[in-house]
């Protein structure tokens, strides 16, 4: 099916669920969250540290358009990017865990590599 990965809610909730996620991931560097999450949270993760990548003001402006916190966007253009300039891609890693105790939802680690 082409588009994105509905998860059960709605577009708004989806977004500011997904941006949240993506601001926590990348402070941390790691996070353990179902699968089908953990593949969309990798794609927009690796789309803020390629725009970290390109330290201009307009890339800047854009992370802090989808990351919520100016002090991780601060972190990922000063010393996350710093760490991946000579790698074109594949900044992260989705690795299954097994099922979730409460409900069996597949769960992930997901992690900058």
């Amino acid at each position: 099916m082409p588009g994105t990965r509905k998860l059960g809610k709605t577009t708004d909730q989806r977004r500011a669920m997904l941006r949240q996620q993506v601001t926590d991931f990348l402070d941390l560097g790691r996070m353990e969250t179902t699968y089908t999450r953990a593949k969309e949270i990798s794609a927009m993760a690796e789309k803020m540290i390629t725009l970290g990548k390109k330290k201009d003001l307009a890339a800047y402006r854009q992370a802090l358009a989808y990351i919520t916190r100016e002090d991780v966007a601060k972190k990922v253009f000063d010393e996350v990017s710093v760490k991946y300039t000579d790698r074109a891609g594949g900044y992260t890693r989705v690795t299954r865990i097994g099922p979730r105790r409460g409900d069996a939802a597949e769960m992930a680690v997901i992690e900058l590599v």
